[in-house]
């Protein structure tokens, strides 16, 4: 199950890698993205079952701390600490889902989905952002 991740409790942590951009859709904050440089030079949302690998997280990916309509300026945290604005668990890995810009725990992660991991909770409403991203699909 997705996390519901409320928008206006997305913070970026102290000192965090940022980008800066243009939406290349409407994008919430807290939703995971990825730079589309091969097409549109915009950030589009990244999805775990996507037919190109930049799209799966491969590249530059992070989580939009601020919500943008298409066209929009967008900045998206890369790495480091983010309260997401929602419950998390302590210790567990958090991926990225096959909802296009969500977040999910691996159990979520089924058949022909890649694992790209985002990253492990350092309590129960901080993610410490460390994207990887494994181009292994699971069965």
């Amino acid at each position: 199950m997705d996390l519901t991740i409320s928008a206006s409790a997305v913070i970026a942590g102290s000192g965090v890698p940022t980008e800066r951009g243009i939406a290349g859709a409407t994008i919430a904050a807290g939703d995971v993205v990825y730079l589309d440089s091969t097409t549109t030079g915009k950030w589009q949302l990244a999805d775990s079952d996507a037919a190109t690998s930049a799209a799966r997280g491969l590249g530059k990916t992070g989580i939009a701390l601020n919500s943008a309509s298409l066209n929009q300026p967008l900045i998206v945290q890369t790495s480091g600490a983010i309260t997401l604005g929602a419950v998390l668990t302590a210790g567990t890995a958090y991926y990225l889902s096959d909802t296009p810009g969500k977040i999910c725990p691996v159990a979520d992660i089924t058949g022909g989905d890649y694992f790209t991991l985002l990253g492990l909770a350092s309590s129960t409403s901080v993610l410490n952002l460390d994207i990887q991203y494994s181009d292994v699909a699971s069965s």
